[in-house]
């Protein structure tokens, strides 16, 4: 149990991908799976900033005149996969909309289940 409150950043990140992947699963309205799914992917990124940032090191930029010693910076490949990831989730929640607009239009619902079972 000390763990879960020592840990927060981890604990709320798996909180948040619980309930993301809960919203994807459970609910019938395509516009929020879209929402669930982006709760998903920023649990993911939180948890990313989380595990990769080190108290008592700086950022990884290289003065002239100083030596550049690794323990001194914190390691900048989660920053650079969360950015990543934030471009690829807005493109991909981007296409994802732009496609139940079009559903929208031929179906005239954004509910599953009157799409699938439409007589």
């Amino acid at each position: 149990m000390e763990m879960l409150f020592t840990n927060y950043y981890e604990s709320a990140s798996v909180i948040l991908f619980s309930i993301g992947f809960a919203m994807l699963l459970l609910q019938r309205n395509l516009i929020k799976k879209v929402m669930g799914l982006n709760i998903m992917d920023t649990s993911v990124y939180l948890f990313l900033a989380a595990k990769g940032y080190i108290a008592g090191r700086g950022v990884p930029i290289a003065v002239p005149g100083e030596p550049a010693l690794a323990d001194r910076f914190v390691n900048p490949l989660p920053g650079g996969l969360v950015l990543t990831g934030i471009v690829v989730s807005v493109s991909v929640s981007a296409i994802l909309l732009a496609l139940i607009q079009k559903f929208y239009n031929y179906y005239g619902t954004v509910n599953l289940d009157d799409m699938l079972f439409k007589d």
